[in-house]
């Protein structure tokens, strides 16, 4: 059932980043691409915010496709992790905790989550049981 469980949390979670990444490396599912993302990036003192933008995006999205595969898990983990915590930092950490007021509780789930998988393992149903 552990297997399972981690293969659970890993496809959704490492999907969503896949996801988040395509958003802004590519402008896919309603994002921004890396120039609408890097004009955000500069507005919060990320500069220079394409570049920020492209790395932002490059993170998430290696991180999430090694996340679901559960692929070099503790990598995975660890670039989820980062940008959870550059959000929570530059963008929702001034707005207190609660998502309701556009706080950071949510990133930090998300962050809870990447640390926790990275640190038990991705579970008999990974690429890293595999290898």
């Amino acid at each position: 059932m552990m297997a399972a469980g981690l293969l659970i949390i890993r496809l959704i979670v490492g999907l969503l980043f896949v996801g988040h990444g395509a958003q802004k490396l590519f402008g896919w599912f309603g994002g921004y691409g890396p120039k609408g993302t890097g004009g955000f990036f500069e507005s919060l003192g990320m500069k220079p915010g394409v570049a920020m933008a492209v790395l932002a995006g490059l993170g998430e999205l290696a991180g999430g496709l090694l996340f679901a595969l559960g692929l070099w898990t503790p990598v995975a983990g660890a670039l989820i992790a980062l940008t959870m915590l550059v959000a929570i930092v530059k963008v929702h950490g001034k707005n207190g905790l609660w998502s309701t007021a556009g706080g950071y509780e949510y990133n930090l789930v998300l962050l809870a989550i990447a640390v926790g998988v990275a640190l038990i393992g991705a579970g008999d149903w990974s690429l890293d049981a595999i290898l």
